[in-house]
Formats: structure tokens, C-alpha cells, sequence
């Protein structure tokens, strides 16, 4: 079975999509070849996304970050569009995503569950002000706020949690589903990674360059670009 055969037939979709995804609008992916992991730095960029070292080494981490999180230019490609037109045709519950770029909402998508955070959010620590994306990179050194309060990108560093209501939602509409696509992601990271354990559907279905652990328990699998297969059906 094709998989526009397998998507006409669905009407309860749920998309979980990885760096992948995003990759076709400019934005590098992590453990690929020429991915942000595999650039050569001082302090490893597992480290400097760290919670630790947020707060051990502050204007060191915003010079990365500044550098390479925030592609603020970047516009959403095929793979967002498509998801977008699904919901508003009624056929997509919702996209559960590992990116924090902000592309789905900004194709359109409302029920988006964003298991990492989003650059989009940033919040004094002090009193809790909310600041933009565009406020963070234009800026230099270290954000504060007017009340002096260092100011946090609501992004989710490696040491923290992922938000309970977000792993509620997003696992929720995954056992709702009758049909779940992965797409754009190594399947590494956890525990989001551990979700697709939750879907009890019809049709799983894997779209990504690489192979991944799920490749054998799928219904379906493209090696594919994530814009290429979505954007043709």
C-alpha cells in the first residue's frame, strides 16, 4: 500500500517529526554527516546546550546560541505546509515535534506539541516577562530584563525535563491516532523517542534518510527527504 492510499484512508494522523524536518528550509539537522554535531568546537555542543552550562558559562552560551539556534530567516518548506492543509482539512490530530524553530505554527499548524521548547519563548527567571526570538538575537552578551533578571530561552537543555502537559498532549494524541508518522528524526534522543511506543493504529509509517531502530516495525518505510515525499502527494 502506497502511502497517499494509506493517508486517504486515515482521518486521525499524528505527525512526530525530528531535526529532519526542517532541514529542507535551511537548517542544519544534528548527527548527520555535515550536522551541528559533527562540527568541530572547544566545548562539545552537547555541553554547551547543557543546563549546567547555561548557568555556569551564561555569555559563552548565548554566543553559540546566537550563532547557531536562532535561523530566525527561515521559512517553512513542503513537509510544514502539507501537515498545515491536513488539519485544516480535518485529517491531522496533531504534529509532536523535537524542533525548536517555530516552522509549523508559522505554516500554519495550531496543534503543535513542542517537546523541546521553542526559541520563540524566552522568560526573565526573575519576574517571569516574556521576551521574543527577535529580542534575544539582536541583542549582545548575556539578556536581561528591565528588572535585571537573566532571561531563558524556553528551549529544553540537556539536564532538564520535558514539560508534563506537553509529554500529556503529545502521547495523548499519539493513542488517538490510526495512523503515525515519523519523519526527519534518528529516533536517539529520549525519551521523547520512546513515545512511538504509544501508538496502537493502523499504519506506522517512517520517513527519513537514514535508517532508524523502527525501520523493521514499520508498515512503511521512505528513505527519503521528509518536503519531497509529503509535498508530492
Amino acid at each position: 500500500m502506497t502511502l497517499r492510499e494509506m493517508v486517504a484512508e486515515c482521518n486521525r494522523i499524528v505527525f512526530f517529526g525530528g531535526a529532519g524536518v526542517s532541514t529542507e528550509s535551511g537548517i542544519p539537522d544534528f548527527r548527520s554527516e555535515d550536522g551541528l554535531y559533527r562540527q568541530k568546537y572547544d566545548v562539545s555542543p552537547e555541553t554547551m546546550l547543557s543546563s549546567g552550562y547555561f548557568y555556569s558559562h551564561t555569555e559563552e552560551f548565548y554566543r553559540f546560541y546566537r550563532d547557531k539556534m536562532l535561523p530566525l530567516g527561515a521559512q517553512p518548506n513542503a513537509a510544514h505546509k502539507k501537515l498545515a492543509e491536513w488539519e485544516r482539512e480535518g485529517k491531522l490530530l496533531a504534529v509532536v515535534t523535537q524542533n525548536i524553530d517555530g516552522l509549523h505554527q508559522k505554516a500554519g499548524s495550531r496543534r503543535v506539541y513542542e517537546l523541546h521548547g521553542s526559541v520563540h519563548r524566552n522568560t526573565c527567571l526573575k519576574c517571569g516577562k516574556k521576551f521574543s526570538a527577535e529580542y534575544i538575537a539582536r541583542g549582545k552578551g548575556v539578556p536581561r530584563c528591565d528588572c535585571g533578571g537573566l532571561i531563558k530561552p524556553d528551549v529544553v537543555l540537556y539536564g532538564e525535563l520535558l514539560d508534563d502537559d506537553t509529554v500529556r498532549g503529545a502521547v495523548g494524541a499519539i493513542r488517538r491516532a490510526d495512523m503515525l508518522i515519523v519523519a526527519g528524526t534518528s529516533l536517539t534522543v529520549y525519551p521523547a523517542a520512546g513515545f512511538v511506543e504509544d501508538f496502537r493504529g493502523k499504519y506506522l509509517v517512517l520517513i527519513n534518510r537514514d535508517e532508524t531502530p523502527l525501520d523493521g516495525r514499520c508498515d512503511l518505510v521512505l528513505h527519503e527527504k521528509v518536503g519531497e515525499v509529503l509535498g508530492n502527494l
